[in-house]
């Protein structure tokens, strides 16, 4: 790019994708910097174990990507990025060859629950009507204000999702089954089951599972990436890779700069241009616990026991409520579980692509104590095997990252967490930092644009997106965003 760049997004993630492909729709000369060798963040695809066979390092099962405000303007089947459905959203397998099983459809997932259908049905009947609605005020930075659009059911649901997840699945649920297919989706969370605000997140991943299912992208998570880049460049940016930012002075003289980074990051590189309050505050941000992950090659598919768990894209794999719950007390606590909460992914049931010699791909993570270097193999795969007896036979080849491997591969990820901040209640309302913008640094023209913004964590673009609205109004005077522009008609 010759000349300075109108603005510049630092780290070519999810979020910093999305924000680069705001501004430069609005005409603005963009560029977008990034420290690793390729773009992605938490969506790059690797061929960790041999060449010709694809692993999502981080993200996979994209519902939050398939309902996002963001990506449904972005039009992800325009840009050729194919979304595959399994035939079961996700499982939760039980003793006995038992499982609670998500579907697409609601009704066949009630019904599946025997006598807690009913109690299911009222749960999430009203979230599914109105699930735009919930998911696009959810994701927007207006969480402080009143929802202007289904307003009854926003509020029911954020009423309804404070408590945490044990007291709610006790309370709508008598069967494991009903009890584990909830606890099993707030898991997701990383957080200490009994603590406020894990029935919200239950819920909205229940609620998603038949709103716009639980899809994969075909061919892995790079497959997104790769499309906001070239629609960026596309639209005039311009993308740096291998270059690692420390120091904000870099870009001195560009009038906007945005940070697809954790907040101790940002301090770090604006270094005595931040006042001491503020340093206070990222201070006390708290990351919460890390993962410990294994991707695997198989000679064949997971035998789990039950014939639905097969057909699953996610798996849940921790037994009962209880035992969900011991799971996750543990590294919420600082120490690792004996019996872990698994969650595990099986792209190849509904993706061959991922390993085109016959073979299959899988990958589990559970997890860990903050910035742990515990080795969690042996507990994983003990886990599955109770569930899938077998499972050992079919394993062809290995790869693990600790939680301080997996800040090394992506310094968002700091001790392991890959959430960029602990998803608390406090801190799901002020993110950071507890001031009305928590986007805004008190740097002028610079803001911060990642996960540890709102609404926080997933592959939904939010962050960015919200970021750079506000960018655009404050630095540029538009008082109307731009849409994006629309991919090429191919010829």
């Amino acid at each position: 790019m010759t000349g300075k760049p109108d603005a510049v997004v630092v780290g070519a993630g999810p979020n910093g994708l999305a924000a680069a492909l705001r501004l430069s729709a609005a005409g603005l000369r963009v560029q977008l910097v990034e420290r690793a060798d390729r773009p992605g963040g938490g969506m790059r695809t690797e061929e960790l174990i041999r060449s010709g066979v694809h692993h999502d390092v981080c993200s996979t099962v994209q519902p939050m990507a398939a309902a996002s405000p963001f990506f449904r303007e972005f039009d992800l089947p325009s840009r050729g990025v194919r979304l595959v459905h399994p035939e079961v959203a996700y499982a939760h397998p039980l003793d006995g060859g038992r499982a609670a099983v998500a579907r697409r459809s609601l009704e066949e997932t009630a019904a599946g629950l025997g006598a807690d259908a009913a109690a299911y049905r009222r749960l999430f009947e009203p979230l599914v009507e109105h699930g735009d609605d919930v998911v696009d005020f959810f994701l927007s930075s207006r969480l402080r204000r009143l929802p202007t659009r289904s307003p009854v059911q926003v509020a029911r649901f954020g009423l309804t999702g404070l408590p945490n997840v044990r007291w709610l699945a006790r309370r709508n649920f008598d069967t494991e089954e009903g009890q584990a297919l909830l606890a099993g989706a707030a898991a997701h969370g990383m957080l200490d089951l009994a603590r406020p605000l894990t029935s919200a997140l239950g819920m909205l991943l229940g609620m998603l599972a038949h709103h716009v299912g639980w899809p994969l992208i075909e061919g892995g998570s790079q497959r997104l990436a790769d499309a906001m880049v070239r629609a960026f460049e596309e639209q005039g940016g311009e993308l740096v890779t291998g270059h690692e930012v420390t120091d904000l002075r870099e870009f001195e003289g560009v009038p906007a700069v945005l940070l697809d980074t954790a907040p101790r990051a940002f301090v770090r590189m604006a270094g005595d241009r931040v006042p001491d309050g503020y340093r206070r505050w990222v201070s006390r941000y708290k990351h919460g616990p890390g993962v410990f992950k294994v991707d695997w090659v198989l000679s064949e598919p997971v035998p789990w026991a039950n014939a639905d768990v097969r057909r699953a894209g996610t798996i849940h794999v921790a037994g009962n409520l209880a035992e969900t719950i011991a799971g996750e007390d543990g590294p919420a606590h600082g120490r690792p579980a004996e019996k872990p909460y698994v969650l595990a992914v099986q792209p190849t049931v509904v993706d061959p692509t991922r390993a085109p010699g016959g073979e299959h791909v899988f990958w589990a993570y559970v997890h860990v104590p903050h910035g742990s270097d515990v080795d969690m193999t042996e507990a994983i795969e003990a886990q599955i095997e109770r569930f899938a007896p077998g499972f050992r036979d079919t394993i062809v080849a290995r790869a693990t990252k600790d939680a301080r491997q997996m800040e090394e591969w992506n310094p968002n990820h700091v001790g392991g967490d890959i959430s960029n901040g602990e998803a608390s209640l406090r801190q799901m309302l002020a993110r950071p930092v507890p001031r009305w913008n928590t986007y805004k640094t008190p740097i002028e023209g610079t803001y911060l644009a990642s996960a540890a913004t709102p609404p926080g964590p997933a592959v939904h673009g939010m962050c960015g997106d919200n970021a750079a609205r506000l960018a655009l109004r404050e630095v540029f005077g538009l008082r109307h965003v731009p849409a994006l522009r629309p991919a090429p008609i191919a010829r």
